[in-house]
């Protein structure tokens, strides 16, 4: 009897009815194709973000050993991951909530009891011993209540699963950013010490000229301007390099090898170029877009728990053992005691359940547009980068162009300052126009390897896992 009865249990505790409601994915608040424009050129050769791997992102040797070691140190990657231990440790304990819990006792006692306070009206000595297995306060989840909890509690941990995958990403786009930002102030360092000892050079040679009365003293001010704006430049990007190799070690956490930093752009392998596919569908597979869909489904699991706090709950508590008076006959014959104790519990009347059903169903409204939301900041993301990637090819292009052209006006404007026929200000507007369309150049170089790791990042980062 107690064995069909302990069966009958269990079939109810798997068996039994759900109250949440069906989930259904909220329809997507994009369009399913991306923009079509002028500004947007896709790349019809390059892989689609969805197949890349951050191995195939990132091409330069020496910068994935810089990868490798941002993954391995870095402290708010670890916090993330030990952030998802916890969770993933809580989702086991709502999930121990759905198994009985067995205790073992054994207890003993001895207390003399006064003859003014025995029945028999002579003080005794009574004592007890006893042993016994049972459970307590085991709740029979008839209406789904602690398994919707569990659900939740599961939803919530692979929310934070993808929150990690999206702090490896993130980790990856700002170190590869960190890497290439430091390279182009090294490339901008170079650009100001090689203008600067041109001009040092240009002030010598000027004031030997003013010396001898072949200059005047306007024009030798004039380079003299010109050389110590260069030495300003100079100062100003050593100190940007030196910030840039802080940021990058904190990054990395821990301080990285010289060898292994860039010295230029010329220095390092591009990064891949990515495709953005063909419809934005690809979206549904950023790490926040799928964690506001599981914390959705949280939401929608709680809903399930909160309506299955108006119906009975049904507690067991039962055990089995051995007692007797004396220690040495706990295991006799005759020795052996049970308990069974089932409770059911009908609400009645609690108006904090009505109003935590009222908080339920707020909290699914309030996913709804979380999600909602995440989807279309992603596809505002993509298509601004879609944008910029469209264009950059063609601004480098003017761009270097732009320098081709004020390289050969500055010899000009030289060649004509050396014949007399011009002033030495025409040299010096010629040689800032120079100096300024060259930082635009490496400004511009940064800008579009940035977009390809922005590009990486807004798609949802390839199919790395952490």
């Amino acid at each position: 009897m107690k064995r069909t009865l302990l069966i009958f249990l269990v079939l109810l505790l798997i068996t039994g009815c759900t109250m949440a409601p069906k989930y259904e994915r909220p329809e997507t608040p994009i369009p399913r194709e991306w923009p079509k424009g002028e500004a947007y050129k896709p790349l019809a050769d390059a892989p689609p973000s969805a197949l890349l791997r951050t191995g195939q992102l990132i091409t330069d040797r020496r910068m994935r050993d810089v990868m490798d070691m941002a993954l391995r140190n870095n402290r708010d990657l670890r916090l993330a991951m030990l952030n998802t231990e916890k969770t993933k440790a809580m989702y086991g304990i709502s999930l121990s909530s759905l198994l009985p819990t067995v205790n073992a006792a054994g207890t003993w006692y001895k207390e003399r009891i006064p003859d003014d306070l025995s029945s028999t009206g002579s003080a005794y000595t009574a004592q007890k011993s006893s042993v016994t297995l049972g459970l307590t306060s085991w709740e029979i989840d008839f209406f789904g209540r602690l398994r919707n909890l569990k659900d939740a509690a599961l939803e919530e941990y692979l929310a934070t699963e993808e929150s990690l995958r999206g702090a490896r990403i993130l980790l990856i786009s700002t170190v590869a950013q960190a890497y290439f930002a430091l390279a182009a102030d090294r490339e901008n360092l170079k650009l100001a010490s090689k203008t600067y000892e041109a001009h040092e050079k240009t002030y010598h040679l000027m004031k030997k000229r003013h010396d001898i009365g072949l200059a005047s003293e306007l024009d030798l001010r004039r380079v003299q301007s010109q050389r110590d704006a260069a030495r300003g430049d100079l100062a100003r990007y050593t100190q940007l390099v030196a910030q840039d190799e802080n940021a990058l070690n904190l990054l990395v956490g821990s301080p990285v090898p010289p060898e292994l930093l860039p010295t230029g752009f010329s220095s390092i392998a591009p990064p891949q170029d990515i495709s953005e596919g063909l419809l934005s569908d690809v979206l549904l597979n950023r790490p926040d877009v799928l964690a506001a869909e599981h914390r959705l489904k949280e939401a929608n699991a709680n809903i399930g728990a909160a309506r299955a706090s108006f119906f009975p709950r049904i507690t067991l508590t039962t055990s089995v053992g051995t007692a007797s008076a004396e220690l040495s006959g706990l295991f006799k014959a005759g020795s052996g005691v049970w308990t069974f104790a089932p409770q059911i519990v009908m609400p009645i009347f609690d108006a904090r359940t009505w109003f935590a059903y009222d908080v339920a169903k707020l909290d699914k409204e309030i996913a709804v547009a979380q999600y909602e939301k995440a989807i279309q900041t992603a596809f505002r993301e993509t298509a601004d980068a879609l944008a910029e990637k469209g264009m950059i090819a063609l601004r480098l292009e003017a761009q270097q162009s732009l320098v081709d052209h004020l390289e050969a006006a500055c010899r000009l404007s030289e060649a004509r300052y050396n014949k007399g026929i011009d002033s030495y200000l025409s040299v010096l507007d010629a040689q800032r126009s120079l100096y300024a369309a060259s930082q635009g150049l490496i400004l511009l170089k940064l800008s579009d390897i940035n977009n390809k790791i922005t590009l990486y990042k807004t798609l949802g980062g390839g199919t790395e896992k952490p």
